[in-house]
């Protein structure tokens, strides 16, 4: 092989710097250390977390705030499997992932010999899933395979992709002149569809938009959509931030029965980038979320608009360009203001006042703390404040807010989803909300955090374990046990990593410290109604 003859691991590295791809999660192992051979010399930053399934959650961080894909490079085997949970989150919650993986020697595949890391078929079960996942077996086909990984996962709903590439094949010579990035055009509605939904709201005259993550990246246009409509927008978590400030915000869940009411009484409801998954629209699982027959339906994915709620109108299509299309068809927009500004207040007072004392001083601190560092994204595990803010929280603009608690529902995503974040958008401080049972899944990445001096403040929510189950066993009769894991002395694990950090008991510590400590930094809140 020649000095000017690419490998497989090298032309791979030279199509993702063309694709606009700057930073890579991984860790390397035996099976991958081909396709670092051109990664010291590339534009691109690697990233080495203390688990791979950190690699998929930081990766996951980092497309929510950069709206570009996040990339990992993990090994073959457990390097895989350990990136599953990561994600299995990212296609709950539709967020773009290139998962690149090894795969042990093609002669080897499928023979169940014993080889290192084998499984008995890898991609098949990262097919599991990912919404594509494909084994690299001619160059060749490099290119290819990458501008569809590129396409699957960003020119519909987005999720994660996998591609796996043989250790023998890693080797081989390559051109990295055959990819071409691929170009999607946005999905128009049909006309039919446009001219059906502008009767419909033209019609309206109590209308209300119910908006989910697929409306993160057409935020102004949702705006003005409202604002045309006069009508309320109820955002999902995934939602939050993209009418704050606006008077028709109700920065509510639908699992809050006013919010549900306000639904049920409105003579249209257009539910725009949302599946109406039930960690959104029915947290507690009483069965009681429910949608009036006059409902329009928007999404990107057809299959989606088959699943959950009949509409009376289901559009396949980009949300962008059905607003855009809706506003070149202006018979349907309101000549003078209606009451959507009067009914998205009201529904607001009401939510507090449903939401009750305690989710409403934890929601008072999630206000403090973007008060304090307003430019901050918080990024959040499943803990007390998360599931405040998810039932309301105004965040101050798209993508601010997001966590695990929603979609698949993991544990240990907080703390590397934040490192990504803060990476993804560098401008911007991080801040995880984690608890000191769910950071025990991911406590490590505080090294991560220390090796790229990443921007972000870890939050530590110490209730003295799994409190949320406990009350859940408590409420159904069953003797709490399992919810009490010993934390460790969470100043001296920071302390070791190098991160300076600080205990506090009361909210005014708290926002001293987030002011005051260098970042990346750890603060420990001991929660009153436990210590």
């Amino acid at each position: 092989m020649t000095a000017e003859t690419l490998t497989v691991g090298e032309a791979l590295v030279n199509m993702l710097e063309q694709a606009g791809v700057d930073t890579v999660f991984g860790i390397p192992g035996v099976h991958t250390i081909e396709l670092y051979r051109g990664l010291a010399a590339s534009s691109i930053r690697h990233i080495t977390p203390r688990h791979e399934q950190g690699a998929g959650f930081m990766a996951d961080g980092y497309a929510r705030v950069s709206g570009r894909p996040g990339v990992c490079f993990v090994i073959t085997g457990p390097g895989l499997t350990n990136t599953l949970t990561a994600m299995a989150q990212a296609r709950a919650d539709s967020i773009p992932m290139l998962v690149i993986s090894g795969v042990n020697a093609t002669s080897t595949l499928g023979q169940g010999r014993g080889h290192l890391h084998e499984l008995p078929d890898q991609a098949a079960l990262a097919g599991t899933v990912a919404l594509w996942s494909h084994t690299l077996t001619s160059p060749a086909d490099l290119g290819d395979v990458l501008a569809r990984a590129f396409s699957v996962m960003t020119s519909a709903r987005p999720g994660p992709v996998h591609i796996e590439i043989p250790t023998d094949v890693m080797k081989l010579p390559a051109d990295a002149a055959g990819f071409i990035m691929p170009q999607s055009q946005p999905r128009h509605p049909a006309d039919c569809d446009i001219e059906a939904a502008a009767r419909l709201c033209a019609d309206a005259r109590t209308p209300t938009i119910l908006i989910g993550g697929g409306a993160v990246r057409h935020a102004a246009a949702i705006r003005r959509f409202a604002e045309a409509l006069d009508a309320p927008v109820i955002s999902t978590t995934n939602a939050r931030g993209i009418m704050t400030g606006h008077p028709l915000d109700v920065p509510a869940s639908p699992s809050l029965a006013c919010v549900r009411d306000m639904l049920n009484q409105s003579d249209l409801v257009l539910a725009l980038g949302t599946e109406l998954g039930p960690t959104d629209c029915d947290m507690y699982e009483d069965g009681g979320f429910t949608l009036p027959a006059n409902l329009i339906r928007v999404d990107i994915a057809e299959d989606q608009l088959a699943r959950g709620a009949n509409a009376v109108l289901a559009i396949h299509a980009d949300l962008g360009a059905f607003i855009n299309d809706m506003e070149r068809t202006p018979v349907w927009t309101r000549s003078a203001p209606g009451t959507g500004a009067e009914r998205a207040l009201a529904t607001q007072g009401q939510a507090k006042e449903e939401i009750g004392a305690t989710y409403l001083a934890h929601i008072d601190l999630l206000q403090e703390i973007w008060q304090a560092l307003p430019d901050a994204t918080l990024v959040g595990d499943s803990t007390q404040l998360v599931y405040a803010g998810n039932m309301y929280v105004a965040a101050p603009r798209p993508a601010s807010w997001f966590n695990s608690a929603t979609g698949f529902g993991t544990l240990g995503y907080a703390a590397p989803a934040a490192i990504g974040t803060a990476l993804g958008h560098p401008e911007r401080p991080a801040v995880a909300l984690l608890g000191d049972g769910g950071f025990q899944f991911t406590l490590a990445e505080l090294g991560s955090a220390r090796d790229c001096d990443a921007d972000v403040a870890f939050l530590v929510w110490n209730n003295s374990g799994y409190m949320e189950i406990e009350t859940s066993m408590t409420s159904a009769c069953i003797t709490p046990i399992g919810v009490t894991p010993s934390a460790p002395n969470f100043s001296a694990v920071a302390a070791a990593y190098g991160l300076p950090s600080r205990r506090v008991q009361n909210r005014e510590d708290l926002i001293s410290a987030l002011k005051d400590l260098p970042r990346p930094c750890l603060i420990e809140y001991l929660d009153p109604a436990t210590s």
